[in-house]
């Protein structure tokens, strides 16, 4: 996979946000010993988690170097270490758990998300956020203009496929294993300021494979036809801002 771009990224820094402040606002966990953020990007969440945590151990974890040194450059207290979240296991039973945006990257969830509950302590708390965008707009356009262009072949093969699983799934998952658990999901309409704003969202995250794969050429065309359909689904308003809807998946487990 390809590197992360922090900048890209954080164009849209406060409402990638918001949904991980959500989800912190659901821990009811007074004093961990140790919390590790899954997938922690360039700290962004981490740092909110020393902060609720002051005399915990919190641990940072992500597999890009890129974004891990933006991390340690912006937050140089914090721990942060470059592990692959799918093998994620921690030298002792944690506290809490989070991941934000980071899960629906890896597949197998049936066995991934009650593997991440068994590293818990006693009391202890999973909780993640994702996106739930297999049938959102701005993905099927993805697909179709994968197909649009001499590119199609590298770009269906980089098309991405998040695991398609609802809140009942998860739910009967973790129910068995944990004291309480909260599943639910929740539509966010960013207001995204700028030009073409839906596809440099996109650009931060989603396309980051697929453009990885794309010659020079092959990726400005890709991005024109893309783009150009984005623009068609989600207008500018008068007032400059594009109304992107975005739906996202949380879980909260206590064990």
């Amino acid at each position: 996979m390809s590197a992360w771009d922090p900048a890209q990224y954080l164009k849209f820094g406060g409402e990638r946000l918001r949904p991980a402040l959500d989800l912190l606002a659901r821990i009811a966990a007074e004093s961990p010993d140790t919390v590790y953020d899954l997938g922690c990007g360039p700290g962004t969440v981490t740092v909110l988690l020393r902060r609720r945590w002051p005399e915990a151990r919190v641990v940072g974890v992500d597999s890009s170097d890129t974004m891990l040194a933006e991390a340690r450059d912006k937050h140089p207290g914090i721990e942060f270490v470059c592990a692959d979240i799918a093998h994620f296991v921690p030298d002792a039973p944690a506290g809490v758990i989070v991941s934000n945006a980071a899960l629906h990257w890896l597949s197998d969830h049936a066995r991934l998300f009650p593997g991440l509950v068994s590293r818990l302590a006693p009391g202890g708390v999973f909780a993640a956020q994702m996106p739930h965008v297999n049938h959102q707009t701005s993905h099927v356009l993805m697909a179709e203009s994968a197909d649009a262009g001499p590119w199609r072949d590298k770009a269906r093969a980089a098309l991405p496929r998040y695991p398609d699983h609802g809140a009942a799934d998860y739910y009967g998952w973790l129910a068995p294993l944990c004291r309480a658990v909260e599943v639910w999901e929740t539509v966010y309409h960013h207001a995204l300021a700028g030009e073409n704003a839906v596809l440099e969202w996109m650009k931060g995250a989603a396309l980051r494979p697929m453009l990885a794969r794309l010659a020079p050429a092959e990726r400005d065309g890709f991005l024109a036809d893309y783009g150009a359909r984005l623009a068609r689904a989600y207008p500018r308003r008068a007032d400059g801002v594009t109304l992107f809807p975005f739906r996202r998946l949380f879980v909260v487990a206590a064990k």
